[in-house]
């Protein structure tokens, strides 16, 4: 398929929940990986471990990752974005909640729907859109608030904000690729750049901070397992999936409809992490789902 859709259909929506529960489940599974693996270390590998199955898999299918066709500077600026992105939510989660990190995060609709119109001027935002991203905003910003009070840990607010920082740094990402030749390049090179870029970048930052690496042969089972979750399922197969998804559908309706990763986000903190569901963190989500029904519900015909 190489035409664009108007409008998700059941492909879209179907492929979006799957990447929602993996990606909601996958904060928990970082703040568990953290006891064993170092955060930018855990990201930087994760990264390059997928780059390498990325590059496997078109070599297998036939697909050029050329960096001859004009896609270098975009996919360089992606890459970078995409490491500071994650620096800052694998850094972020050693001081805040994995819980309420998720929510954070998928504020990144927002700068989607602001900054589209000035790389794609057909996918300006309509006024429901935009109260439904305000709506979601608002409650967001109110959970973040429950991180400055004083029963709060002492450096939760860090982590909120690194949250906020990382879910610009998405909105930006997904500005980038489609404000370039990435937009129309095949979603195996758009991941590959990105993978590839951010493992060396992270990985450089974890020597350079000195963080502790762990002998491969100390860890035990599990820190191995969540890596291997980390990287082929969620790094490697739902990022393809992901970039597939936008090259073919509407980035407004695509990312404003992953704000129903907190919800999963949420119930994975909650049930493998014992973290506690505040009444504010009830009411970001819930006003991230209404801000999903608002944004992509369906004109009425004229």
């Amino acid at each position: 398929m190489s035409d664009r859709k108007t409008r998700l259909d059941a492909v879209a929506v179907s492929s979006l929940l799957l990447c929602c529960a993996l990606w909601g489940l996958n904060q928990t599974v970082t703040k568990l990986t953290l006891a064993d693996i170092p955060p930018l270390l855990q990201a930087g590998a994760r990264s390059l471990v997928a780059a390498a199955l990325v590059a496997f898999w078109a070599a297998r299918r036939g697909i050029s990752l050329s960096l001859r066709n004009g896609t270098l500077a975009g996919g360089l600026l992606a890459g970078a974005l995409f490491a500071a992105e994650f620096a800052c939510i694998f850094v972020g989660l050693q001081y805040t909640q994995a819980s309420r990190m998720i929510v954070f995060i998928y504020l990144s609709p927002f700068v989607v729907a602001l900054g589209m119109p000035l790389v794609v001027r057909s996918e300006r935002p309509t006024a429901r859109q935009l109260l439904g991203l305000a709506v979601a905003f608002a409650g967001v910003a109110w959970a973040f608030g429950e991180g400055l009070g004083a029963a709060a840990g002492r450096r939760q607010w860090l982590g909120d904000a690194l949250g906020l920082l990382a879910a610009v740094l998405w909105g930006a990402t997904t500005l980038a690729i489609r404000g370039s030749r990435l937009a129309s390049a095949a979603p195996e090179q758009t991941l590959y750049y990105q993978l590839a870029v951010s493992g060396v970048l992270l990985t450089a930052a974890s020597l350079a901070v000195g963080e502790a690496w762990p002998a491969l042969g100390s860890l035990g089972p599990q820190p191995l397992w969540l890596m291997g979750f980390q990287t082929v399922l969620v790094t490697f197969a739902s990022y393809l999936l992901w970039f597939w998804l936008m090259r073919h559908y509407p980035a407004t309706a695509i990312t404003s409809f992953t704000l129903l990763t907190p919800l999963f986000g949420l119930l994975a903190g909650v049930w493998l992490l014992g973290e506690p569901l505040t009444l504010r963190l009830g009411v970001a989500c819930a006003a991230v789902v209404l801000g999903i029904a608002l944004v992509n519900r369906a004109p009425r015909p004229a």
